[in-house]
């Protein structure tokens, strides 16, 4: 599968912002879909799970309650709605598939497809 994620930009502080990751092929229903994100000089890190069907979501603590993950199985598309956004937020953010997670607390290294990233500024 091919990940393209977008909806990246500049906010300011308290904002929101609704990343996308749009999917090819016709087994995105069958992934486990994760958001990651990477701030600069740090390592990428888990930011949020969300099963095959989409009723079941894990969250990191920094963006629990903020932060909300979603997909549509039929659109083939992954989305991050983000919510009171802070500076701490800021990174580049990259939305990932792994065929056979039986949980949704993700690690990079389950992770079988990537897409490119997309860039969250949020200013102070």
């Amino acid at each position: 599968v091919q990940l393209q994620a977008s909806g990246g930009g500049l906010v300011q502080a308290g904002g929101s912002l609704r990343l996308s990751c749009a999917a090819s092929g016709r087994t995105f229903s069958s992934y486990v879909m994760g958001w990651f994100r990477q701030a600069p000089g740090k390592e990428r890190e888990f930011v949020a799970g969300v099963s095959r069907s989409g009723g079941s979501t894990y969250y990191a603590d920094s963006v629990k309650g903020r932060f909300t993950i979603s997909r549509d199985n039929a659109r083939n598309t992954l989305y991050l709605q983000m919510n009171s956004l802070n500076p701490e937020d800021t990174a580049v953010y990259y939305c990932a598939a792994n065929p056979t997670a039986r949980s949704l607390q993700l690690d990079d290294y389950g992770m079988k497809y990537w897409g490119k990233g997309t860039l969250v500024t949020v200013s102070s």
